[in-house]
């Protein structure tokens, strides 16, 4: 027709699909200007053209389809004003959060990147000066089973995401030292993740800085009593008595390998010498 261009036309102009066009035309946002009643062809005009090339620029920028239709009903110079410099505030947040994720990529890159050194380290005691951390925690149910141990964590990354909190994409548990003792070894007592110092929740624990001992353990999970063994054979003939529960960091685990036989697990317990 005449002045006006099809709903193809636009298509192909705009680089946006029919069925987005529908759409936008169903839920109140960018109607046709004519609709042809014999045949349901929708037709657009020239300067609603221009009009959609503000709606796509908005939705490029990040505003809600909801955002555009309220925004785009009586919009002048102050009010676009407004809504681009609350825009501005919300993107500065969104670039902000990308830096925080990008950092704790990295890092697990790190770590998967030296996993072979880990490897190499399999079974080695090693004793170390740990600085302090901070961990998010969420307690395990009974009977502290895989699965019990599983839910905690997934509960502890569902509150971090929820909450935008600074974790690092790594996950761990608190066993016992009872339980350890008992050879409980797989019954966690508390999931956690690795964190940031926060005060947006409370259920945050540091771990102090501190002499410890620790170990990797390279494969499944059911089988890391070994390598709890030699830390309490390392401890005994060294004179080192454990004063804390085992904190167990996964190196790699089930986000990085689906092969068990690639899992690596730090082990740790803070020490001090024996009274002699």
């Amino acid at each position: 027709m005449e002045n006006l261009f099809s709903i193809g036309e636009v298509s192909k102009y705009q680089k946006i699909s029919k069925q987005t066009l529908i759409f936008y035309d169903k839920i109140g946002l960018f109607h046709p200007a004519y609709v042809d009643p014999h045949n349901g062809y929708r037709y657009y005009s020239a300067s609603q053209i221009d009009y959609l090339d503000t709606i796509l620029i908005m939705k490029k920028i990040g505003f809600s389809l909801s955002e555009i239709k309220e925004h785009m009903e009586h919009y002048n110079i102050d009010s676009s004003l407004i809504a681009l410099r609350k825009q501005l505030t919300v993107i500065d947040q969104q670039i902000e959060e990308l830096r925080l994720i990008r950092s704790r990529v990295a890092h697990r890159c790190d770590q998967m990147e030296a996993s072979e050194k880990y490897r190499r380290n399999d079974n080695t005691v090693i004793e170390e000066d740990l600085d302090a951390r901070h961990i998010l925690f969420r307690e395990v149910e009974e009977p502290y089973s895989l699965r019990e141990i599983s839910i905690a964590t997934k509960k502890c990354f569902a509150d971090s995401f929820q909450k935008h909190l600074p974790i690092f994409f790594q996950c761990g548990v608190i066993v016992p030292f009872s339980r350890i003792l008992d050879g409980r070894y797989t019954e966690a007592s508390f999931a956690f993740l690795p964190i940031e110092e926060t005060e947006k929740v409370p259920n945050i624990k540091k771990l102090p800085a501190g002499r410890c001992v620790s170990i990797y353990h390279v494969g499944d999970y059911l089988s890391i009593g070994r390598s709890y063994r030699k830390l309490l054979d390392y401890c005994k003939t060294n004179s080192l008595k454990i004063v804390s529960d085992s904190y167990e960091f996964c190196i790699n685990d089930y986000i990085t390998s689906h092969d068990e036989n690639e899992y690596i697990t730090k082990i740790i317990f803070y020490v001090e010498p024996e009274a002699q």
